[in-house]
């Protein structure tokens, strides 16, 4: 743990040494769950608000006014129950919203590197016996969100080749952390589980399919990650960004009843149940590690709690 400690504060070090020299970070995606991270780790410059991706001209116009030295392109269309209510609409914002940003980037002469957030669900469903996933392993994606992540990842592997600026990929897994929407299981379970301490609700907890496992990554850890691949990743580069351990949705369900003191039942409502045909999932940050030296600093027990945090401060 000292050495993760050291690294976060290598890592601090680094990024008041780049403010000091007032290198211009561009990045898109501010009103996500990520971004309000970005916003509070790093000194950025946002595209102007209401700039819509798909709007070719505006976007060339504000990256040419903001003339920036580095870019992180986050901005996407990602519930993937909308990507198939309208996966037209989640193509034309993740792909040709991608490659809008790549022409007005070049348009301005950018010179600098672009890292691009793709998605760990490229790889679609992977047998039990392929996990630890890594990134050689074969794209599958199965749903409108991963092909339009996996078509702006080649899309920008091709920019990385030909194009007079350099482009770092990444395909993040599961996030976790303060001020994540509710859409998401275990922000929604913090919420339900805040409700109860706090004598909002009954003390029942409603949830979907909670005996799989993922992979995941405190948001804080996540945006060091990209900070630290910005500086370190090499052109072309992929790289999973994970915590490369697997996590029981059941057992951190269990670990935020115990956080918050609370008795609950917990209630399997049938309206919360998706199909998971992977019941497994854990990644591999090797390739990340190797070239940045990264690895996640901040435990789950931490995220949790401060997700508990950030719902009570919400709802009190």
């Amino acid at each position: 743990m000292a050495t993760i400690r050291k690294q976060k504060d290598r890592w601090q070090a680094m990024l008041h040494e780049k403010n000091a020299g007032h290198m211009k970070l561009l990045f898109t995606g501010a009103n996500g769950f990520v971004g309000q991270h970005v916003q509070a780790a790093l000194r950025c410059v946002q595209l102007p608000h209401g700039l819509d991706l798909r709007d070719r001209a505006a976007l060339t116009a504000a990256v040419a006014a903001i003339q920036p030295d580095t870019v992180l392109h986050l901005a996407a269309q990602s519930f993937v129950p909308a990507a198939f209510e309208n996966p037209r609409e989640t193509f034309d914002i993740n792909f040709y919203g991608t490659l809008n940003l790549l022409e007005a980037l070049q348009a301005a002469k950018f010179k600098g590197r672009m890292l691009f957030v793709g998605s760990g669900d490229a790889y679609g469903q992977v047998e039990e016996r392929d996990l630890p996933v890594r990134e050689d392993h074969p794209l599958r994606p199965r749903n409108p969100y991963a092909v339009s992540k996996v078509a702006a990842e080649a899309l920008c592997y091709q920019w990385s080749q030909t194009a007079a600026f350099e482009i770092v990929i990444v395909r993040p897994f599961n996030h976790i952390g303060p001020s994540q929407s509710p859409r998401f299981a275990i922000a929604d379970f913090a919420r339900q589980v805040t409700e109860i301490r706090l004598g909002l609700r009954a003390p029942v907890l409603q949830v979907g399919d909670i005996d799989v496992t993922r992979d995941f990554t405190d948001v804080r850890d996540v945006v060091r990650a990209y900070s630290l691949l910005l500086e370190q990743g090499r052109n072309g580069g992929i790289y999973n960004v994970c915590s490369g351990r697997e996590y029981s949705i059941r057992d951190l369900l269990l670990r935020l009843i115990t956080l918050a003191g609370v008795d609950a039942t917990i209630e399997q409502d049938p309206a919360r149940l998706r199909q998971a045909e992977q019941r497994r999932m854990v990644a591999s940050f090797e390739a990340l590690h190797r070239d940045t030296g990264w690895q996640p600093a901040i435990s789950v027990e931490e995220s949790l709690q401060d997700l508990l945090n950030d719902w009570t401060e919400q709802l009190q």
